[in-house]
């Protein structure tokens, strides 16, 4: 349970440090400070997480879900920071505002989560498949290097070990049996790190850097102020964060055949916004869902939200002891970058295995899932397509997965729901579908010589 729940935050830990590190820099932290700032995310990140998996009355989708900074708060953060002329200002004024944006999403989520009608196979499964697509460009991004500024960005040597990591988990995969397969990816990362070593791409002045034990004092940057902008910017994030998370809670309901329901999805909504508005009480940003460690679930069929919440009290051991979150930090990012491909690539197989039960032998979805997909690619394959709308507009229209989301569902709307008449064939629900794959597991637990495994 420790060296699976110890996967995830592996699988995690960059997507988790790399807003803090972003949004300090720009800020102008000290390097203690922005320390401070990195555990204080890992700390909160592992408290939301504890909100999912464990949850409390009805907070908390209780599934293996992982939490923590979202990165779709990145740009606002950024635009806050350049328009505050104080720059002592800037966080508190960012913390005021995810604290409003997250009460208001917690009033919000029992309304959001009645949208899940709208989320029959074609339209989960289509989106699954683009929340792996989405996150490669970060596997990539990883195996070129370690600072994208860098002349040797994208290096021989760079790629060659992310490729040499991806084959070691590859060779796992195939050639290792029990508790060794389930953390290939794991094995992956340290012994793609150790072949770094040699080669001098492995940095261990973090760990030397590093306190032993540190706390995230409350408002250790000052108290939170309230700026309207601010607060209109981070209430947007907030939408595109909970549409994701219902999509993410869809596809890992898929792989763990426990299909997320309408309560589960209040439930899932609930814990992100709660925890994103008691992250800046502990000096940490809005938190939401992370899409690779559904991959990571796919991958190794661990279903058990206890390793997760596991992996979450490793989170927060990490903020307490920063020099527990540096040993995560000497992974080279090209070995993540390796790992990552497995990961992402996961998901998006799942999302295909979902499509394969959504009746694309009709015209009306292969049409929702063309241009879903295609939608959906844009912020991807032409990262300046939207460069002339405003940036507000941005936050929504550079996230494939909510853009592409939306315009699923628009689509099953038009084709399958407005103007149906009786007699047409019915559209089938996530909790429909659901039904079907248990009731076809029970016939087949009645046919001699067969067993049905949960």
């Amino acid at each position: 349970m420790a060296t699976t729940g110890l996967q995830h935050v592996a699988a995690m830990y960059a997507g988790v440090v790399a807003p803090p590190l972003i949004v300090g820099a720009a800020v102008g932290l000290s390097p203690k400070e922005l320390t401070f700032l990195t555990g204080a995310c890992l700390f909160t990140a592992g408290l939301a997480t504890f909100l999912q998996t464990l949850g409390i009355w009805k907070i908390g989708a209780r599934l293996p879900f992982v939490n923590g900074v979202t990165f779709a708060g990145v740009a606002p953060m950024l635009a806050v920071v350049d328009s505050t002329k104080d720059k002592d200002d800037a966080l508190p004024i960012i913390f005021g505002a995810v604290i409003v944006a997250g009460v208001l999403g917690f009033i919000a989520a029992p309304f959001f989560s009645k949208a899940i009608r709208f989320f029959p196979p074609v339209v989960t499964g289509t989106v699954i498949t683009l929340i792996g697509i989405s996150l490669m460009p970060v596997a990539f991004g990883w195996a070129q290097g370690p600072n994208p500024a860098a002349k040797d960005y994208g290096a021989e040597k760079y790629l060659a070990l992310a490729g040499i990591t991806l084959v070691i988990v590859l060779l796992l995969r195939r050639f290792t049996t029990g508790f060794v397969k389930q953390i290939a990816v794991l094995l992956g990362l340290v012994l793609g790190t150790i072949v770094a070593i040699p080669f001098d791409m492995t940095d261990f002045s973090a760990i030397g850097d590093a306190d032993i034990v540190g706390f995230p004092t409350p408002f250790h940057f000052g108290a939170p102020q309230f700026a309207g902008a601010a607060i209109v910017s981070m209430i947007v994030v907030m939408v595109v964060s909970m549409t994701e998370s219902t999509a993410d809670m869809l596809a890992l309901g898929e792989i763990v055949d426990r299909p997320a329901d309408e309560k589960t999805i209040a439930a899932g909504l609930r814990a992100d916004t709660l925890g994103s508005a008691l992250s800046p009480l502990f000096n940490g940003f809005m938190c939401s869902a992370f899409a690779q460690n559904i991959g990571l679930v796919a991958m190794t069929k661990i279903r058990s939200r206890f390793v997760v919440a596991v992996g979450g009290g490793f989170l927060v051991l990490m903020g307490l002891m920063p020099v527990a979150a540096s040993l995560i930090a000497v992974v080279p990012r090209p070995v993540l970058g390796g790992a990552g491909v497995v990961l992402f690539g996961s998901v998006a197989a799942s999302g295909i295995q979902t499509l394969v039960k959504a009746g694309l032998e009709k015209d009306n979805n292969v049409l929702i899932v063309a241009v879903s997909l295609a939608v959906g690619l844009i912020p991807i394959s032409a990262p300046e397509f939207y460069h002339a709308f405003p940036e507000r507009a941005k936050i929504i229209l550079d996230s494939g997965i909510s853009t592409g989301c939306v315009a699923a569902v628009v689509l099953n709307l038009l084709f399958n729901h407005i103007g149906k008449r009786s007699g047409d064939d019915d559209v089938t629900s996530p909790m429909e579908s659901g039904r079907e794959i248990s009731e076809s597991r029970v016939q087949s637990a009645e046919v001699p010589g067969q067993v049905a495994a949960h």
